[in-house]
């Protein structure tokens, strides 16, 4: 599934194409996806001026004067800038084509992605309004954990993943922030101190900033807006490495289900 860092990159590669190109047609060739898209979707977004390409969490934004498009990648989603008159393969489902030749296309071949068009404050729509602070942002601190974590019994990496307490720390990066901060990801999250969530949090900016630089991990269908894939994978300590030495004392790292989701760590360096 893209994560924050392979949105971001997303976010990066499309805006010099499309931030201020009007959208002179909209072309979709499948509708079922996670959420149908209606029939007048087409209507609304035609003339529409883009004005910027912002992200929240997962989400994509592409504001205009009239209204924003929402557009989440889910599973194996992506966004390619191609000519208009390129040929479409079998999972593009949506073409945004723009003033300037160009299109911006949907291809999602699990159809798990969404494109919700909103008149609205898109802050404020059902998709984004119960989201947590950026992990990025100077409103992300170690103290924000501490106070979100009181009380909770659900072990810490399951906490950061909630996109109620942050937003955007998807499986790979939790378990590389935690490695990284040297707490088990099996803790209670109200059992971890004060210190131990400021370095958790200074982890989490530390692996999200080195994977946008990397342009995202490239783990089963993620791809950036050209088609070339992330290299951040590369530098994993933990993930997808169950058996191999740790990097920081040798031993042999660990995997286990969590929450139906693949866990690794190290259980010499992590407590």
């Amino acid at each position: 599934m893209p994560e924050l860092p392979e949105v971001e990159t997303a976010r990066r590669g499309i805006a010099p194409h499309v931030a201020g190109q009007r959208i002179t047609r909209a072309v979709v060739r499948e509708r079922r996806l996670r959420r149908p898209i209606p029939r007048g979707f087409a209507g609304e977004v035609a003339g529409q001026q883009i004005n910027a390409v912002r992200r929240r969490g997962k989400y994509l934004l592409l504001d205009t004067a009239g209204g924003t498009l929402i557009i989440h990648l889910g599973m194996s989603g992506s966004l390619r800038v191609v000519p208009a008159a390129a040929a479409a393969q079998k999972h593009d489902h949506v073409d945004l084509r723009l003033s300037n030749g160009l299109a911006l296309r949907l291809r999602d071949p699990r159809r798990f992605g969404l494109m919700v068009w909103t008149g609205d404050d898109p802050l404020a729509h059902p998709l984004l309004r119960g989201l947590g602070p950026e992990p990025l942002s100077a409103a992300f601190t170690g103290d924000v954990l501490l106070r979100s974590s009181k009380g909770r019994i659900l072990p810490v990496k399951q906490f950061i993943m909630d996109g109620r307490v942050v937003v955007g720390v998807g499986n790979i990066y939790a378990n590389e922030a935690l490695f990284a901060a040297g707490i088990h990801p099996l803790r209670r999250a109200g059992e971890v101190s004060r210190a131990e969530y400021r370095a958790l949090a200074a982890a989490i900016k530390k692996v999200l900033r080195r994977a946008i630089a990397q342009g995202g991990t490239s783990l089963r269908d993620f791809v950036d807006s050209s088609g070339r894939p992330g290299y951040f994978q590369q530098q994993l300590s933990v993930y997808g490495r169950e058996g191999e030495p740790c990097p920081q004392c040798g031993g042999a790292i660990a995997c286990l289900r969590l929450g139906q989701r693949a866990t690794y760590f190290c259980g010499r360096c992590q407590r």
